[in-house]
């Protein structure tokens, strides 16, 4: 089994196809031994290396936050006085259609620009929540195999595709214990050129894709008469 994160997000639990299971009866009701439900984004969201890495996080990367609130307000402060502008002109008796129009794409385009800028300087962030992310999820599906291990478990499903289900089916403490013992803590900060997992595969699959071509020797071109 393997787990794989995407974003700040992670897709789901993958879980190995495993016999009917034997139901045994309680007071509460009839309990299916051997099956279980997750939810593994609460889970990880939950873990002690992912709550440590959002503490730690403005500290470490204060400086780009700082600069992003300060380009922030140095943008609404320029977009201001056009958009005040824009609604005063738009009020007026006969307003002339094309210089609102054209108003209204100054604005749009430097509310734009500011964004991607702002997005540019927030992505070491951004980069740092995908790295801490990708080394929680490398060790879920350890901590997930040891959970079900201890509670003799042959089938986890996702419980965000469960209509409803009894507690007594909930493995996401024993999930999380597990995790928390495999991976205290996270690194934060990535190292330098490190790449989220999807990109790394797909730059792997562009390079074998390219392989070929590059190894196929050159045709020789038939001489002319």
């Amino acid at each position: 089994m393997k787990l794989r994160i995407a974003s700040a997000l992670i897709a789901g639990l993958l879980v190995s196809a495993a016999p009917a299971a034997m139901a045994q009866s309680t007071p509460g009701g009839t309990v299916a031994a051997g099956i279980a439900i997750a939810n593994p984004p609460a889970v990880v969201a939950s873990s002690n290396a992912y709550k440590t890495s959002q503490t730690q996080r403005p500290v470490t990367y204060k400086a780009q936050i700082d600069q992003a609130n300060t380009r922030k307000a140095q943008i609404e402060a320029q977009l201001k006085p056009l958009v005040a502008k824009l609604e005063a002109d738009s009020k007026a008796a006969n307003p002339n259609r094309a210089a609102l129009q054209s108003q209204y794409e100054q604005i749009q385009q430097i509310q734009q620009s500011g964004e991607q800028e702002i997005q540019q300087i927030l992505a070491p962030l951004n980069l740092s929540q995908q790295y801490v992310l990708e080394q929680i999820g490398d060790k879920l599906d350890d901590a997930t195999q040891r959970a079900m291990t201890k509670k003799k478990i042959t089938v986890v499903l996702d419980s965000q595709g469960v209509i409803k289900a009894d507690q007594v089916y909930n493995l996401n403490q024993d999930i999380l214990a597990e995790l928390n013992t495999l991976l205290p803590s996270a690194q934060l900060v990535p190292p330098a050129g490190w790449m989220p997992r999807a990109q790394r595969e797909q730059q792997a699959a562009q390079a074998a894709q390219a392989a070929p071509s590059a190894a196929q020797p050159a045709t020789k071109q038939p001489s002319g008469r």
